[in-house]
């Protein structure tokens, strides 16, 4: 690598500093050169410094421009309306959160010296979303599971995850299989037997994620657009899929300290069985057996957690 290389990066980036940030950095060919993770804002600097001393495009998980005092960013609602149905929204963002007074994401773009304007596509930062974007690149029927706070068995979250390497592996620009640092995080992927293997790789693939996307939007084209505007907030992301999502009867369900059971009214046999229909919850109460909808289901926790703490 010479001082004239330009050098994309991506950052999945933490809401704060005791958990992982992962980096990833990729050439101006898009061939992913380098991934890792750090800590503080300091460490995420330094390591950007190190293996992108001519940055391009730095693409980061995070917002960049929070505005709106309550709910959520108009560019969330959007995202949303787009990719809702493939279990792809993102959370809602507003200056009522102490972690966006100021957003770490827009800390980091200004210690790196860079503009937030999304009308550019070199020395710039930009907010990008992975989950959308995979749904949208990959044409994706539903949102990948591969995240331990999505809470699903093991067992199925590791097939998700793997499934996200082999995606990965198949971007021919990106070229993550000659890359050393890509075996050891197939190696780990592959021997985990516990969340814990994944949950320490996990922020560092979602980085080459952010890098691959932060390498598109330095070419051009139609594959990332813009959802929002620079004076409330933007998230870059595919266009709103075309295709279809996967009907909800064939959607795997999370895993629950309240059983549910499919429309049919029989349980699933092991944990990773699909649900055929709505699930329902069921609820033994002191007049008998109850079956609920999602919504009394969720009326219910909610009501519970407040007698619980009074």
């Amino acid at each position: 690598m010479t001082l004239a290389t330009t050098v994309h990066v991506g950052v999945d980036l933490a809401w704060g500093p005791k958990n992982r940030t992962g980096l990833a950095a990729v050439g101006a060919d898009g061939r992913l050169l380098a991934s890792g993770s750090a800590g503080s804002d300091d460490e995420i600097i330094d390591w950007i410094d190190a293996h992108a001393l001519r940055r391009g495009v730095v693409a980061i998980d995070a917002p960049l421009i929070v505005t709106n005092r309550t709910g959520r960013r108009a560019c969330e609602s959007a995202i949303h309306a787009a990719f809702g149905r493939f279990d792809a929204s993102p959370h809602s963002t507003n200056l009522g959160k102490p972690e966006m007074n100021p957003p770490r994401g827009a800390v980091i773009a200004e210690r790196l010296g860079l503009p937030v304007d999304p009308s550019l596509r070199n020395r710039v930062a930009i907010e990008v979303y992975p989950h959308p974007a995979m749904v949208g690149l990959w044409e994706l029927d539903l949102n990948l599971k591969y995240k331990h706070k999505a809470k699903y068995e093991f067992a199925f979250r590791k097939r998700e995850f793997e499934r996200l390497l082999d995606l990965l592996e198949a971007e021919a620009t990106l070229r993550v299989s000659a890359l050393p640092r890509w075996s050891e995080l197939r190696s780990i992927a592959v021997a985990a037997t516990g969340h814990g293997a994944l949950n320490r790789i996990e922020d560092e693939v979602d980085g080459i994620v952010c890098a691959w996307l932060a390498y598109l939007w330095s070419i051009g084209g139609q594959r990332l657009v813009v959802f929002g505007d620079i004076d409330s907030g933007y998230i870059v992301a595919p266009p709103a899929p075309t295709h279809a999502p996967r009907p909800r009867a064939l959607r795997q369900a999370p895993r629950s300290s309240v059983r549910f059971q499919d429309a049919t009214g029989e349980m699933p046999t092991t944990a990773d069985a699909p649900v055929v229909g709505e699930p329902e919850f069921s609820f033994n109460g002191p007049t008998g057996p109850h079956r609920l909808t999602m919504s009394e289901a969720r009326l219910l926790e909610a009501a519970l957690q407040v007698a619980r703490s009074g």
